[in-house]
């Protein structure tokens, strides 16, 4: 399998196992996805502080999926670079389109 491994489909929603990689020089969602953990990569630039890396990748995720950022939370992983990330409105089928399209570039 590949990235899809990562995505959860919960029918009308998706959960989306990912692993951040905080101050980085540029921002990448996605920006590859590692086999062993199974997880999305994301690469950001604001630091893991006060939650700023953790607003701007749910801001990054909102804009990719075309939804509000109110519909994207952190459903596990707050305080980690492993996190799980609940979009509501989002299909298991547009997730992996989104996500297919964005990791062959």
């Amino acid at each position: 399998m590949s990235f899809e491994e990562a995505v959860k489909d919960l029918g009308s929603d998706i959960i989306v196992d990912i692993e951040v990689t905080p101050g980085s020089r540029s921002i990448l969602v996605p920006s590859g996805y590692n086999e062993w953990r199974k997880r999305i990569e994301v690469k950001l630039t604001k630091n893991a502080q006060k939650g700023k890396a953790n607003e701007q990748l749910m801001e990054r995720l909102a804009e990719l999926f075309g939804i509000s950022s109110s519909d994207v939370f952190i459903n596990s992983g707050a305080t980690s670079s492993k996190k799980s990330i609940l979009l509501k409105g989002v299909s298991y089928k547009q997730a992996v389109s989104i996500f297919g399209a964005s990791l062959k570039k």
